[in-house]
């Protein structure tokens, strides 16, 4: 999710444009979110790579 689709339930304007501390602070949260290992996947992908190692493991084992 991007801070252009949220509005802030404080100043009902939008996250993006910080107009006040919570939006600010929202923000701030976001950007640091979005430094995580998973951050630039997907659902589909995180799916298909799961299903892959389940097929993986059940070969595995079988």
């Amino acid at each position: 999710m991007t801070c252009d689709q949220l509005v802030c339930a404080n100043c009902n304007g939008r996250v993006s444009d910080g107009r006040c501390p919570v939006c600010r602070a929202n923000r701030a949260r976001l950007q640091q979110e979005q430094h995580g290992p998973f951050a630039t996947l997907n659902p589909a992908v995180l799916l298909a790579l799961l299903s892959a190692a389940v097929l993986m493991l059940a070969l595995l084992l079988r």
